[in-house]
């Protein structure tokens, strides 16, 4: 499925935003990477003052980054593959379990130039949000261009997806 959101969005306004939304909430986000690398951590601790609603990233590029830090069950990645909705609804579950935050955002994709499947090519990205109690909401993106252009598009859709979805409650 490929989920609309706007490409022409600006990281730095989009996080403005959070920055304004979250703390309207007494709520904090915590970020599980994959693909992004921490991107999505990096542009919200870009803007100052980013301490009062952000909590903590986890950099989880390798499968046993996966398992050791969020606790995502290797049988999950062996079975479905770290690119999947599976992993990721796992990586949000990890995530708050190793965090005070009461949202996460977690990433898991094929950015390139190699590493695509015919089931999953470069460009599929599973970018998922979950807040503490909540489900977790996980949605398969398939993004073109280059690996900076699935990089920046998935930081741009997790950042939409996370502030409808504050925005939401």
């Amino acid at each position: 499925m490929i989920a609309p959101f706007d490409p022409q969005q600006s990281i730095p306004a989009l996080v403005e935003q959070l920055a304004t939304l979250l703390p309207s909430h007494s709520q904090r986000l915590v970020t599980a990477e994959s693909c992004t690398g921490g991107l999505i951590a990096a542009a919200c601790t870009e803007r100052a003052g980013s301490s009062a609603w952000f909590e903590r990233g986890f950099v989880t590029y390798s499968n046993d980054a996966k398992q050791q830090s969020l606790g995502v069950d290797g049988a999950l990645i062996d079975r479905h593959g770290a690119v999947s909705d599976v992993v990721v609804a796992a990586m949000l579950e990890g995530a708050l379990a190793h965090s005070p935050a009461e949202w996460a955002v977690a990433v898991s994709g094929v950015a390139g130039p190699d590493g695509g499947s015919a089931d999953k090519p470069v460009g599929t990205v599973f970018i998922g949000w979950m807040s503490r109690g909540g489900a977790a909401d996980v949605v398969r993106y398939d993004f073109d261009g280059d690996r900076a252009d699935v990089r920046k598009a998935s930081v741009l859709a997790a950042l939409v997806g996370l502030r409808e979805r504050v925005d939401a409650q």
